[in-house]
């Protein structure tokens, strides 16, 4: 019988793997933020984990391939995850935008060394954008943007487009980080709140 209170092996070895792991990700995360996606080796990553060599990588990714894929899976949960919380039930389609950018916003300010990993992953085919990706992506803000028709706060447009370039925005903050880094990001989420509260309002 199991002693109360205690962990069996195959829980402790569950435990370790998923903290090495974690470990192993974060190291690569910084690793790809600081010499880039194409120089951000094993070897690399693996002296930044301080790890005693890189077959304790291999151990838990069967290449740089899976382990990127990871990072980028990490990466997307974590922005998931912040979304979620900060959108929650808004009282108007104008304020769920309003949202959906600042949020965005302060996620990239926060997360920089994330956002400049997955910038340069994305920049160098480690990640495939594609079809379903960009569904996935515009859709919270297309359905914002027809609630806000529907209930009158929005003009006649096209959502589809208009979410694309509201989306489109958002994504430039990274790009902007990475050639001027001491952007502020708070004035730079006023800027787009301000361009498409003006794009989309309903005329009086």
């Amino acid at each position: 019988m199991q002693a109360k209170g205690s962990v069996d092996k195959s829980e402790r070895r569950t435990f370790t793997e998923t903290a090495r792991r974690a470990q192993i990700v974060a190291a690569a995360i910084e690793t790809i933020a600081e010499l880039g996606y194409a120089r951000a080796s094993f070897a690399q990553i693996a002296k930044r984990a301080g790890l005693s060599s890189t077959g304790l990588i291999s151990y838990h990714f069967a290449d740089k391939d899976e382990l990127i894929q990871q990072v980028v899976t990490d990466i997307f949960g974590a922005i998931t995850q912040f979304m979620g919380q900060r959108m929650g039930r808004q009282s108007s389609a104008a304020d769920a935008l309003r949202t959906y950018i600042q949020a965005n916003a302060e996620f990239i300010g926060a997360h920089r060394v994330q956002m400049k990993a997955f910038l340069d992953i994305f920049m160098n085919g480690g990640f495939h954008y594609d079809e379903t990706t960009e569904r996935t992506v515009v859709s919270p803000l297309e359905e914002i943007l027809r609630g806000g028709q529907a209930s009158g706060e929005f003009r006649a447009f096209d959502t589809r487009v208009m979410a694309v370039v509201i989306q489109r925005a958002v994504d430039g903050l990274p790009f902007l980080l990475a050639t001027y880094p001491d952007t502020d990001v708070d004035a730079y989420a006023r800027e787009v709140t301000t361009l498409f509260e003006l794009a989309t309002k309903a005329e009086q």
